[in-house]
């Protein structure tokens, strides 16, 4: 089994990379001529666009080749004081450059919308900013010239004080959106509500790839054996990467991987990943797909990622049946 290893959105090995340079709406509300103010915005997303390439020519330097960018590229895009505005236009070429240099190299890119996008609630309004909020990513994706091999990655939601029927809410919600949305999301268990197999349910009802994330497992597994998860979860969300036909998707299942901050807050993320809770896991479950794209979402970013692959690299010379094959993948042996 082949293994691709991918961090989120910042480094902390470049200076001056951040993607996410902003501006309030307090400063922007302050700007007298409203004209100049939006080309103000304009100008910072344009930024943010160029460093996220930057960032994605960092990636490949080091052999990695999945990554996610970040969701705040441009700012304010979903405001509802900005909703005449349309920012797409100035920045077609650098949406461009980055879908046509992601194609060359191969990168899978992804988003993961932040947690107030939410398809189980019961309230229209958070509802209708949800679609907003899903609808800004797509777009940025459908300018970069990418196909739905790049996807949204969002979870279920809330449990509303009754979680069965915000599971069946988010199913019908979720499921009235047009396929140009939902067929770019994938849908991931979290570390207080939705559990693995309920996570599961929903993605399986909308028919949409599920992504697991071990470390929220960890924390919020419903009671799973490991033996559940391994024999029978895990083949389950495998052949949520398949098509109608059976045959798999053009692009591998994708896990998520992170380690508790500490023994007091065993839900935040520490600055590296243990490698020993995502090796058990790669070695459980090699063989049952040819290849896997492991998310990193550790504080560190790109400097964990590196750490890992030293720690990798240390295991292959140790005989642990492990396959170093560059700078951001190994081989399960």
């Amino acid at each position: 089994m082949i293994v691709r290893f991918g961090f989120v959105a910042m480094s902390v090995l470049l200076d001056n990379a951040s993607p996410s340079r902003t501006m309030t709406y307090a400063t922007f509300s302050k700007l007298d001529d409203r004209e100049a103010a939006l080309r103000r915005l304009e100008r910072i997303a344009e930024d943010n666009l160029r460093t996220t390439l930057r960032l994605m020519r960092h990636c490949v330097g080091h052999d990695v080749f999945v990554y996610r960018m970040t969701s705040k590229i441009i700012p304010l895009a979903t405001h509802d004081a900005l909703k005449d505005w349309n920012p797409y236009p100035p920045l077609e070429q650098a949406f461009a450059e980055i879908g046509q240099y992601a194609k060359e190299k191969g990168m899978r890119l992804s988003f993961h919308p932040d947690h107030f996008c939410v398809f189980s609630t019961p309230r229209p309004e958070v509802l209708a900013k949800s679609k907003e909020d899903l609808e800004y990513h797509v777009r940025m994706l459908e300018h970069m010239g990418l196909d739905e091999s790049a996807k949204c990655n969002i979870h279920v939601g809330g449990a509303y004080g009754d979680k069965p029927a915000s599971a069946e809410r988010f199913v019908q919600q979720f499921g009235q959106l047009d396929d140009r949305i939902r067929n770019r999301v994938t849908l991931e268990n979290d570390d207080k509500t939705f559990t693995v197999r309920e996570t599961l349910g929903a993605a399986e009802a909308v028919g949409t790839p599920m992504v697991l994330d071990i470390h929220h497992h960890a924390v919020n597994d419903g009671g799973e054996t490991d033996s559940t998860l391994y024999g029978e979860l895990w083949p389950r969300i495998l052949r949520t990467w398949t098509g109608p036909d059976g045959q798999p998707l053009a692009l591998p299942p994708k896990l998520h991987v992170s380690s508790p901050k500490s023994e007091r807050d065993p839900r935040g993320h520490a600055d590296n990943v243990d490698v020993g809770p995502l090796l058990r896991f790669l070695r459980e479950t090699a063989g049952s797909v040819d290849q896997l794209d492991v998310m990193i979402e550790a504080k560190q970013k790109d400097a964990a990622l590196l750490q890992l692959m030293a720690d990798m690299r240390q295991l292959e010379a140790e005989g642990a049946g492990i396959r170093v094959i560059d700078g951001g993948s190994i081989e399960i042996t």
